[in-house]
């Protein structure tokens, strides 16, 4: 089963808010997920992200790929930087 890490979209008409989760790579964009860790506020000034970043690191660890969008959050949030060291030390 292939597992990505991808941004939820919720929120009204004109005013989108994501959550970060980690979902079956087939399954639909808003559909079932397997599990949230994190949120994407980019309407708000400044822009606002909170992700758990002890799941995010062991997700990836455990082999999901995040989206191209997700990856930029986490190189913004210095958890692929982490990601990189901890697999480097291995």
């Amino acid at each position: 089963m292939a597992v990505k890490i991808r941004l939820k979209r919720m929120g009204a008409k004109r005013n989108p808010f994501y959550r970060v989760v980690v979902a079956d790579a087939r399954a639909p964009r808003d559909g079932r997920i397997i599990e949230q860790i994190g949120t994407y506020n980019p309407v708000a000034n400044p822009i606002e992200v909170s992700i758990d970043q002890e799941k995010a690191l062991q997700w990836m660890t455990d082999g999901a790929q995040p989206s191209d969008t997700v990856r930029n959050l986490f190189s913004k949030e210095g958890i692929m930087k982490q990601f990189h060291d901890s697999k480097n030390q291995k």
